[in-house]
């Protein structure tokens, strides 16, 4: 994971423009908040990224924990919410100082394909140990084996049709393609997940877990799981209605 946590440090091309990067995180809050139990909920973004609408999720929560492992985002973090008393940054080592068994709400969107199974397995073994008995474990935008580069592509085109930045994504292909992304997604890959491979992830990790009906964010070729303790399997089964 420690190549992809150096890449999104840098100045990466992720995002084609200013309007994409703003959509993004304001779809991804909105998907978050759908998940939030009651406004007194403690919420954890694992490995959050920007979190550029994180205040949205916090209007609609009592905590929310943003959890980022790059050290120069966290650093933005930090400034851009030192005024709101409700969001509270952490380094992903620091999540070991948080009680057991106090969150309400884990949310791990776009992380899974960047780490070795080996290395979710420890951010499996974190989140179960974190979520109260009651609690929801989020995990979005697995990407499929069989979905590769292209179907990112044409997500991306369709989601920029929709929200007005086709001629900035063309152009931000053509720039991403001759940054080091491309090498690192050819050298170290991303890690896909079938439905079936997941699920048995998710329950060597000690949680049951079922497919969500809906992907969070853009992606519709991608999947989100919910996941809890065997004893609310009926709880996930309710929140994905």
């Amino acid at each position: 994971m420690d190549d992809w946590i150096a890449y999104y440090d840098s100045a990466h091309t992720i995002y084609v423009s200013r309007l994409h990067r703003d959509v993004h995180f304001r779809t991804i809050a909105r998907n978050i908040v759908s998940y939030i139990p009651s406004q007194d909920s403690v919420v954890l973004d694992y490995a959050c990224g920007e979190a550029l609408s994180a205040e949205t999720v916090a209007d609609a929560c009592g905590r929310l924990i943003l959890a980022e492992p790059a050290p120069g985002v966290r650093g933005r973090l930090v400034t851009r919410f030192a005024p709101n008393t409700k969001i509270d940054v952490r380094s992903l080592d620091e999540l070991r100082h948080i009680d057991e068994e106090s969150i309400d709400l884990a949310v791990m969107n776009s992380v899974a394909q960047y780490m070795t199974p080996d290395e979710l397995d420890a951010g499996f073994a974190v989140v179960r140990r974190l979520l109260k008995p009651t609690g929801l474990l989020v995990l979005g935008d697995i990407p499929q084996p069989h979905v590769g580069l292209s179907g990112d592509v044409i997500a991306l085109l369709r989601f920029a049709a929709k929200h007005g930045f086709v001629k900035d994504t063309l152009r931000g292909l053509v720039r991403t393609a001759m940054s080091v992304y491309p090498q690192l997604r050819l050298r170290i890959g991303l890690q896909r997940y079938s439905e079936a491979e997941m699920l048995a992830k998710l329950a060597a990790a000690g949680m049951t877990a079922i497919r969500a009906p809906v992907n969070i964010g853009h992606n519709a070729l991608r999947m989100t799981f919910l996941a809890g303790r065997p004893v609310e399997a009926d709880r996930g089964t309710a929140a994905a209605r």
